[in-house]
């Protein structure tokens, strides 16, 4: 242990997986801000801790698996020319989730049914959000352990990266849930991601990789253009205002 806290290349490694496991909980911190904007808001804050204990929880369990983890990369079903392994599978039906998932929401959003939610028991709503941000916590937990084995090789190195992300996706995960909630817009435009982030998790489960430099560029551009025009209707509202008399 001392070995590790005194070497530099020790470091310089965690410093790149705690970054890259930060950016990889991007995901989960834009589904968890959606999924809770349809309760309210005591249970939110509830559900946004739970749900962000699981995806610690997830990634600290996946990582003492190792062995078992990493037979889940060998292939299980062999379809012509197409190797599917479990890891392959879960990404797959994980993404399929998200897809199906954003598209309801985006739907509702659409035809304005707000009183969807608010038909079903407090209680039962919250069970359900749970649920939900347990199968996704699991998906991307998967995904960004076996980003962190192939980056590191001690395995109290990926425990802290993955402690120090979880943190950052905490203290993150309540400016933006309350920003998604206030703003209408930018909760279609994380629905919108999610529906990119879904496709991609498929296309890894098929080997076809999508770059996910390419992917999060995109959201930041997105998420950029919708800042500005927040501002912008911000200002207009002030500009419009009465004057005090």
């Amino acid at each position: 242990m001392m070995e590790l806290l005194t070497s530099p290349e020790a470091w310089l490694a965690l410093l790149t997986l705690t970054a890259l496991e930060i950016v990889l909980g991007i995901d989960n911190v834009i589904f968890i801000s959606v999924i809770v904007s349809r309760i309210p808001p005591a249970q939110a804050k509830r559900a946004r801790q739970i749900g962000l204990l699981l995806a610690l929880v997830f990634r600290i369990l996946l990582l003492s698996l190792l062995v078992w983890l990493i037979g889940l990369t060998e292939p299980i079903v062999i379809v012509k020319s197409v190797e599917l392994s479990w890891r392959d599978i879960i990404l797959i039906a994980g993404g399929a989730f998200l897809i199906a998932k954003a598209t309801h929401e985006i739907h509702s959003e659409v035809e304005a049914r707000e009183g969807e939610s608010d038909a079903q028991p407090s209680a039962s709503a919250f069970f359900w959000v749970i649920m939900q941000i347990i199968v996704v916590d699991m998906v991307f937990s998967l995904d960004s352990i076996i980003t962190a084995i192939g980056m590191a090789r001690d395995l109290e190195i990926m425990v802290a990266a993955v402690v120090i992300a979880c943190a950052v996706m905490y203290v993150s995960s309540g400016p933006v849930a309350r920003f998604v909630a206030n703003h209408p817009t930018t909760k279609m435009l994380a629905l919108a991601f999610l529906v990119l982030i879904g496709v991609a998790l498929v296309a890894d489960g098929f080997k076809f990789h999508i770059p996910r430099g390419y992917i999060y560029f995109a959201m930041l551009f997105a998420a950029a253009v919708e800042l500005f025009n927040v501002l912008a209707r911000r200002n207009r509202r002030k500009a419009v205002k009465p004057p005090a008399s």
